[in-house]
C-alpha cells in the first residue's frame, strides 16, 4: 500500500521534473550526431555505469531473486529501452516541446492501470471523470493545429510514438511498484544492466558502430545518461516504492512546461499556440481525479 508522501518525496519529485524536462532538449541535441537507436543505447549504458557507481559507493549488494530479476527486466523494457527509442525516433519529426507535452498523458494511463494492478489505487468516480477529461486533452494534443507542422511525412506517426512512450513509462511505473521488496538502487542497476544487454547488440546489428560525435551531441548524450537515466532512476524507484506510482505521476505536471521553455529558449522552437489549451484540459482532468487526496494532504 502506498504511504503518505514525505518532504523527501516532494523534493525528489521537483528534481525529477526539471531533470526530465531537460531530457527532451538533450535528445534533440544528441540526434545531431547519433542515430535514435544509439542515443537510446548510449544513455542506457552511461546510466547503468553511473548508477552502478552509486551502488558501489553506497555498499549496495546486487544479489536478487529470479522474481526480482523478472520485474527488473520489465522495468528495463518499459521504462528504458522502448520509451527511449520511441522518443529518439519521434523527435526527428516533432519538436522537443511536443515530446515533453505528451508526458502529461502518463498520469492518465497510470490512473487506469493502477486501478487494475495496484492495491489502494481504485478508480473512483472523480478519478474516472478526471480520466475522461484528460483523454479529451490528449485528443486535442495529437490533433491537427496544436503545433506548427514539421512537414515530415512521419509527423503523425511520431506524435503517436511519443504517446506510446508515455504509455510505456506508465506501465513501467506499475511494474516497479509491484516488484517484491528490494533495495531501490539495486533494482535500478539491474534494470539498466538488463536494458544495456538488450540494446547494445541490437544497436550494433542495426546501425553498426556509432560515429564519433561532435562535442555538443556527446555532452548531450552524457547528460542524458548521467542525470535523466542514471540518477533519475534512483529517484524514480525510491519515490514509487515509497509513495506509489500515482504520486510519481504528478511529476508530469511540470515536465511539459520545462520541455517547452527549454525548447524555445535554447533551440529556438516555436512557442505552440494551442499547447496551453491541451495541457490545461489534461491537468484539469488530473486535478479532478486527485482532488480528494489534494484536499486531505497536509501542508508541508
Amino acid at each position: 500500500m502506498p504511504t503518505p508522501p514525505t518532504p523527501a518525496n516532494w523534493i525528489g519529485l521537483i528534481a525529477l521534473g526539471l531533470i526530465w524536462g531537460a531530457s527532451f532538449l538533450g535528445i534533440a541535441v544528441a540526434l545531431d550526431g547519433l542515430s535514435p537507436l544509439w542515443v537510446a543505447t548510449g544513455r542506457i549504458v552511461i546510466g547503468a555505469v553511473t548508477l552502478w557507481g552509486i551502488a558501489v559507493a553506497m555498499g549496495v549488494r546486487l544479489r536478487a531473486s529470479a522474481q526480482v530479476l523478472a520485474f527488473a527486466g520489465g522495468m528495463a523494457l518499459l521504462s528504458n529501452a522502448l520509451p527511449f527509442f520511441l522518443l529518439g525516433w519521434s523527435q526527428q519529426h516533432v519538436t522537443s516541446g511536443f515530446a515533453g507535452i505528451t508526458m502529461a498523458a502518463i498520469p492518465l494511463f497510470v490512473l487506469g492501470l493502477a486501478h487494475l494492478l495496484v492495491a489502494g489505487e481504485a478508480l473512483t468516480r472523480p478519478k474516472a471523470l478526471g480520466f475522461a477529461l484528460g483523454l479529451i486533452g490528449v485528443g486535442v494534443l495529437i490533433g491537427p493545429g496544436l503545433m506548427a507542422s514539421s512537414g515530415s511525412e512521419f509527423e503523425t506517426m511520431a506524435r503517436l510514438g511519443c504517446l506510446a512512450a508515455a504509455l510505456c513509462y506508465a506501465l513501467g511505473s506499475i511494474v516497479t511498484r509491484r516488484c517484491p521488496d528490494v533495495h531501490p538502487v539495486a533494482f535500478g542497476v539491474l534494470a539498466l544492466v538488463i536494458a544495456s544487454a538488450v540494446m547494445l547488440p541490437i544497436a550494433l546489428i542495426v546501425d553498426g558502430l556509432p560515429p564519433l560525435p561532435a562535442a555538443r551531441p556527446a555532452l548531450a548524450l552524457l547528460y542524458l545518461g548521467v542525470l535523466p537515466t542514471g540518477y533519475a532512476t534512483l529517484l524514480l524507484v525510491s519515490i514509487i516504492r515509497s509513495a506509489g506510482p500515482s504520486f510519481l505521476s504528478q511529476v508530469n505536471y511540470h515536465v511539459p512546461v520545462w520541455s517547452v521553455l527549454l525548447g524555445v529558449l535554447v533551440l529556438g522552437e516555436d512557442l505552440p499556440g494551442r499547447f496551453i489549451v491541451a495541457l490545461a484540459i489534461i491537468l484539469a482532468g488530473l486535478m479532478l481525479a486527485r482532488r480528494r487526496q489534494l484536499r486531505l494532504r497536509p501542508a508541508l
